[in-house]
């Protein structure tokens, strides 16, 4: 039986189902989460619902919340606590309670389907293909298999998560991204395709980027940098995304403080690196850290020094020692250099 059979079989059994996605839900898992949603719909679910916790911040994802009119409803852990049977509980783009998500550890889950590392996966339905290169590529083939209804803004929402989880088809992608593509395009509103990806950027991220541009240390291949305190947390892909194109950098990996936490963002095309297992050892032990071999990222509690706000310099200086100390080990670093 093909996997997207498995998945009706066990959503017909439901009465209702959450969906809830990783914290800051970017456009694969919001795209994923809208396909579930159709699936659900589909095999006879009436009750429906997206949720989500921390921020949609970056202007692409908050361009694609209004311009495909998604219903969200932040997360609340009542919402899955004791739920009563046929009440399911999805995960998609990620796949464990507790990480990178605040389901409670240990919450039975129903229903995971993802693309990234992870070990241990538990759920009545599982479908975990790490060598996928997104998430939305695999609800694609759902939608394709159980001929499920596919709008335009569907069809463009997975397109246009697709396009930006591979980076226009240039890292991760298999031949499942082609061909969920020209399916996908056949259906697409080009015209709303070209708009998510026109989106504005702000100045508050634009002077985040700046800030880590300024702060760049380099260490053979490897830069290190830091875009201070911001409240823009997608600046840090986007700073890592713009770093690692400097000429001689093969791995760049920005942080920043974000509320009371330590975001790291990291990018790497060195195949010698695999750099979610890089952040994982570095800082797995004290916060949650990892993703694939070529683009990971990690979040640091800052416990007793989240309210240390009167000198950001002296905070900011420590953190950078104890960030760029346990990269250099965990990368096998050598000296550091500027530029």
């Amino acid at each position: 039986m093909s996997k997207a059979r498995q998945l009706h079989d066990r959503l017909v059994e439901g009465d209702s189902i959450s969906i809830v996605c990783h914290n800051n839900p970017d456009p694969d898992c919001l795209a994923s989460a809208l396909a579930l949603v159709q699936i659900a719909a589909a095999a006879g679910i009436d009750e429906r619902r997206i949720l989500y916790s921390g921020d949609i911040s970056h202007q692409q994802n908050r361009a694609f919340v209004s311009l495909l009119d998604i219903e969200l409803e932040p997360f609340d852990p009542a919402m899955v606590r004791d739920r009563p049977e046929g009440a399911l509980l999805a995960f998609v783009d990620h796949s464990i309670p507790g990480r990178n998500n605040r389901v409670p550890e240990g919450t039975p889950v129903d229903v995971v389907v993802d693309h990234h590392p992870a070990e241990a996966i538990d759920a009545r339905f599982v479908d975990h293909r790490e060598d996928i290169g997104a998430t939305a590529t695999i609800l694609t083939e759902y939608v394709r298999d159980l001929d499920v209804d596919l709008d335009a803004e569907l069809a463009t929402a997975l397109l246009f998560a697709i396009r930006r989880e591979t980076l226009e088809f240039l890292r991760g992608t298999t031949r499942a991204e082609y061909d969920a593509a020209g399916f996908l395009h056949e259906h697409a509103d080009l015209d709303l395709l070209r708009q998510l990806s026109s989106s504005s950027v702000t100045g508050a991220t634009l002077d985040a980027i700046a800030t880590a541009i300024e702060n760049r240390r380099t260490r053979g291949a490897v830069l290190i940098s830091h875009a201070g305190r911001t409240t823009e947390r997608d600046a840090l892909p986007q700073a890592a995304d713009y770093l690692s194109t400097l000429e001689g950098v093969e791995t760049a990996i920005v942080f920043g403080i974000v509320d009371g936490a330590i975001h790291l963002s990291g990018r790497s095309p060195d195949p010698r690196v695999h750099l979610g297992d890089a952040l994982d050892d570095a800082f797995g032990d004290v916060g949650t850290a990892g993703g694939h071999y070529d683009m990971a990222g990690g979040e640091i509690p800052l416990g007793i020094f989240a309210d240390y706000t009167a000198d950001d310099e002296h905070l900011l200086a420590m953190v950078e020692q104890v960030i760029s100390t346990r990269l250099a080990t965990a990368l096998n670093l050598g000296e550091e250099s500027n530029g």
